[in-house]
């Protein structure tokens, strides 16, 4: 097990607290439909299930079966049975849903771009050091415990 220093815990936890932060006050900048959550659910997780988009949007599974329906009038999702399991429906992000998203990324991203830009003490490399860090917290490479065991 490896030592976390305090000042790493400190740090780590003002990374969380700031980061959600930024998404609730750029959430609040433009009124985005629910349904954007379900769409980035779908664009991380792939192809999956109405239950599992529940598990990760800590929603109820009719909350989420409903939010799916409309996304499927909409055209940007598609419903399909999962070839591993008859009983079972796959939910997949249609090209349509892609673009929705991407312009909702597009529209967060300007807004924060302003902000970055209005409060000029970061360098482009500051930036970037930061999406580095964020990624890495959620796209994990093995950790150089797992690194020794493979």
């Amino acid at each position: 097990m490896v030592v976390v220093p305090s000042e790493l815990e400190e740090l780590s936890s003002d990374l969380v607290v700031y980061a959600a932060r930024l998404v609730r006050a750029v959430r609040r900048l433009h009124e985005q439909p629910a349904a954007i959550r379900v769409l980035a659910l779908l664009d991380e997780l792939g192809p999956t299930t109405v239950s599992a988009l529940a598990r990760a949007d800590r929603c109820s599974q009719p909350t989420m079966s409903l939010a799916v329906a409309r996304l499927m009038e909409s055209g940007e999702v598609t419903k399909t049975g999962d070839p591993a399991d008859a009983r079972r429906t796959v939910i997949t992000l249609t090209a349509r849903g892609r673009r929705t998203l991407a312009s909702a990324r597009r529209v967060n991203g300007a807004s924060v771009a302003q902000r970055l830009a209005e409060h000029d003490t970061h360098s482009l490399d500051d930036i970037a050091t930061a999406v580095a860090v964020l990624r890495d917290l959620v796209d994990p490479a093995p950790t150089t415990s797992e690194r020794a065991t493979l």
